[in-house]
């Protein structure tokens, strides 16, 4: 059965992350650009260019923030699956918008994997501009939100949220298939209700 639309008020209960349903997304408003995360700016934003190395965030003060990471799901079962209705233009933007929710409910940023199925999202082309040794040692510590296009997917390892950003690209069933085999308990997706469904309707 297709997913029914949601807007992305996801709050953390006794069965995990939820969306609330709302009567549809309006279009989004484009936003100011943040500079490089701080202690000051601890969301995961869009990068400002400059040549210095952003600064690790400082983590939420939210006590799910100590608890200890795991790179394995947190149950055997198939993950939640929610849907926030974005256009491709849109899809960065409502994936910013679902991390954001997240961390404000208690997850820790650890726990959280932002994948794209087509242009990079900004965070993952700043931290590829200082070489894949240091991206990918970011993604083996765990310890912040990480982005990676959808192409890599295979290289990531589970976390207990995926959160996929259908923002173009060809291969979005093969995105979906991969971002659900590394989704512990939720896997969110933002992007054409139409186009998810056809997916996720032909059995990913």
């Amino acid at each position: 059965m297709p997913l029914i639309p949601e807007e992305p008020q996801i709050h953390e209960s006794a069965q995990g992350p939820r969306v609330t349903p709302a009567a549809g997304r309006t279009a989004p408003t484009p936003r100011p650009v943040p500079g490089p995360r701080s202690a000051a700016t601890p969301r995961p934003g869009r990068p400002g260019p400059g040549p210095a190395r952003p600064a690790p965030p400082a983590q939420r003060p939210h006590p799910a923030s100590d608890r200890p990471r795991t790179d394995r799901p947190e149950n055997r079962s198939a993950p939640q699956i929610q849907l926030i209705p974005a256009s491709a233009a849109g899809a960065l933007d409502a994936a910013d918008e679902a991390v954001d929710l997240l961390l404000d409910s208690g997850r820790a940023p650890g726990d959280i994997l932002v994948l794209t199925t087509g242009e990079q999202h900004p965070w993952a082309a700043h931290e590829l501009s200082f070489g894949e040794a240091a991206y990918w040692a970011q993604h083996e510590s765990g310890d912040d939100v990480f982005f990676a296009g959808a192409a890599a997917a295979d290289r990531v390892n589970a976390r207990p949220v995926v959160i996929v950003a259908v923002n173009g690209g060809e291969a979005v069933a093969d995105a979906l298939t991969g971002a659900r085999e590394r989704a512990g308990a939720l896997l969110i997706v933002c992007g054409d209700p139409q186009r998810i469904n056809a997916v996720l309707g032909a059995g990913v």
